[in-house]
């Protein structure tokens, strides 16, 4: 029987992503999205960007050894509900989270892979030997991955210009080894729309575009509210629909900070209820 305490213990999420100093993208982001939805986050840093709403100027990526020493003492002390990729920028750092999620306690939680490989500005934050590492090593072991337009353009070859092109490249995913594949469109015209593909089953997520260029970090923001409806038991579907819900939100809100692409606002209300899971403003 479970203690009192037990039943008020959050879930404890993992993200292991790059720092993004001005707090927009990246595990700052992650946390923030983490501590909305209820969990307890730890993160692990795989690389130190450097970079504002403007742009990113450079990193300083970690070592694999640097990224174990940071995950196995979390992993050994907590149980980990579930676990967000972003930034992955080196072979040698992709190789690593693979050996992690197949030995550790971490095979037992939900994954979900945020396949970033370049920034809203244009910069490249992975190389073609670390994407190849990706698709081979790391898209059969997530339950979900959560490519943009250009993400999955990149990852499977494909010309992605409406919904059609992005069912398209769900499925070349999915050929890849993903179990679930979610194309995000907020890069193309018309509405926000999002196509998830879980194992042939799709459905589409809409959402009325937000004119606003409060953008930066919506993509980790997303996949961050999905890994911590999951970690809580939400269904993947449900997860993808309240993530969606609380991005909107999240932009609606936007704090209006920077000179470039400025982050949104991770201060959103989050219910879970029988009924499903509640946005406040969405």
């Amino acid at each position: 029987m479970m203690t009192n305490d037990q039943r008020n213990t959050p879930p404890v999420v993992l993200t292991i992503a790059g720092l993004d100093p001005s707090g927009g993208a990246g595990v700052v982001a992650d946390v923030k999205t983490f501590t909305a939805f209820g969990c307890f986050a730890c993160a692990a840093i795989t690389s130190l960007t450097f970079q504002n709403t403007a742009g990113v100027y450079g990193a300083s990526h970690q070592s694999a050894e640097v990224l174990r020493a940071q995950v196995m003492p979390v992993v050994e002390d907590f149980r980990v509900a579930a676990l967000k990729t972003g930034m992955l920028p080196t072979r040698e750092v992709i190789m690593e989270v693979a050996r992690l999620v197949r030995e550790t306690p971490l095979r037992a939680a939900p994954f979900v892979l945020d396949p970033v490989v370049r920034s809203t500005s244009g910069y490249d934050l992975i190389d073609d030997d670390a994407l190849a590492a990706l698709k081979r090593e790391l898209l059969p072991l997530s339950l979900v991955a959560t490519p943009n337009v250009p993400e999955a353009e990149r990852i499977t070859g494909l010309k992605i210009e409406d919904e059609e092109g992005m069912r398209r490249a769900a499925i070349a995913m999915r050929g890849m080894g993903a179990r679930a594949v979610l194309v995000k469109g907020g890069h193309l015209a018309g509405d926000a729309l999002d196509v998830l593909d879980d194992e042939g089953r799709v459905e589409v997520f809409r959402a009325p575009r937000i004119a606003s260029t409060s953008t930066h970090g919506t993509g980790c923001t997303l996949a961050a509210a999905i890994v911590a409806c999951l970690a809580r038991g939400v269904s993947l579907a449900e997860s993808v629909s309240a993530a969606k819900r609380y991005v909107t939100a999240s932009i609606a809100k936007a704090p209006r900070l920077g000179h470039g692409y400025g982050p949104v606002s991770h201060d959103i209300r989050v219910e879970f209820t029988p009924g499903g899971v509640k946005i406040d403003g969405a």
